[in-house]
């Protein structure tokens, strides 16, 4: 059991946007998993902890895909909406300033793709000192194998791995 603090925690929700839940996805589909960041996001925002929801955007485009919106019932959710350029969600956002602003210390990640924009954050928000928690059911990546090799060797060396049932508010 993991107890969280929500004066000093936030619940940051990668690429949740219709085009990347859509894709094959493993070892769940991308509807799993926006239904898990869904509840975890009423969890935290009950506990008054800040939701962000993160959005990618291509660079130097004159229109985004089809699909590039986050998931309607996210965008609803989210107390903040950041949109980032690059795989991870700190670089060039105000990400970091925005957390600091809020008092935010320890920073629990969900998403797509576990091995791309959510390890991407995570070691950003390490290097930033952030503690870090991984909800392991509440993300997938293209391959199981590729989510497996994240949330097996990478991500215990950044903070700590977890079902969404094991979070509570203390």
């Amino acid at each position: 059991m993991r107890t969280l603090d929500p004066r000093t925690t936030a619940l940051v929700l990668i690429d949740l946007m219709d085009r990347i839940v859509a894709n094959p996805l493993a070892p769940r589909p991308g509807s799993e998993v926006v239904a898990a960041s869904l509840e975890l996001a009423q969890a935290f925002r009950a506990a008054g902890a800040p939701v962000v929801a993160v959005r990618v955007e291509r660079p130097n485009v004159a229109e985004q895909p089809p699909g590039s919106d986050l998931v309607g019932e996210v965008a609803t959710v989210a107390d903040e909406i950041v949109v980032k350029r690059t795989i991870g969600a700190f670089h060039g956002t105000g990400l970091h300033e925005l957390l600091q602003a809020r008092g935010v210390d320890t920073v629990v990640l969900t998403g797509i793709a576990t091995n791309l924009g959510v390890e991407s954050t995570a070691r950003a928000a390490s290097d930033h000192g952030y503690e870090l928690v991984f909800v392991e059911d509440a993300m997938a990546a293209l391959t199981e194998d590729e989510h497996r090799a994240a949330v097996t060797l990478n991500f215990p060396r950044l903070g700590e791995v977890v079902e969404r049932t094991a979070l509570r508010f203390g």
